[in-house]
């Protein structure tokens, strides 16, 4: 299957239904790391959990409304980037990603995600990528600005955590402005 090098010893490559056992481990080491800042459905517990997100995310990408991807480092699942929407009718996406504490600051997340918005911006022809992030995931608003995206505005208390209410970002860029990778 496809995979494209990212940097030396890590990959990025589907992140398929077949791949459950690799996910449930990697959620091991990254589940706590990551639960503030995704989605509660997509921190999973075990394999049934992980087999149940690939699945939806295999059903988006079967439909052409999202994609799941991973980033692998020596042959072992670190984190991934997906598109968390994507509508080819109306000409946009939202990109995000995740990783376990290992793999930061190796530069692989801005690798990957450049990777798909060359995908969806210029091979699919898409008009606009989104972002979003709490306003105070720092190391996310990083990866955002590092891809060129601006920041648009900010949705005050939009993202809920543990009972709590944060501010959230949204980032953007346009198909003019993006800037291809290698």
């Amino acid at each position: 299957m496809f995979s494209r090098p990212l940097s030396h010893g890590a990959r990025l490559a589907p992140l398929e239904v077949w791949h459950a056992d690799e996910l449930a481990d990697h959620m091991d080491r990254a589940r706590e790391h990551i639960r503030p800042w995704v989605g509660p459905t997509f921190v999973t517990d075990d394999v049934d959990g992980a087999r149940a997100t690939l699945t939806r995310y295999a059903d988006r990408r079967a439909r052409d409304a999202g994609g799941l991807f991973g980033i692998w480092r020596d042959d072992v699942l670190v984190g991934g980037v997906l598109f968390t929407t994507f509508d080819a009718a109306a000409g946009t996406c939202e990109v995000g990603c995740w990783t376990e504490p290992a793999a930061q600051g190796h530069g692989l997340v801005t690798r990957a995600c450049t990777v798909l918005l060359d995908w969806a911006l210029v091979t699919r022809g898409l008009h606009r990528a989104e972002w979003q992030c709490r306003a105070d995931n720092e190391r996310s608003a990083a990866v955002a600005r590092r891809l060129g995206m601006t920041l648009e505005g900010v949705r005050r208390e939009a993202w809920s955590f543990q009972g709590d209410r944060y501010d959230q970002q949204l980032w953007a860029v346009l198909a003019h402005e993006w800037r291809p990778g290698p």
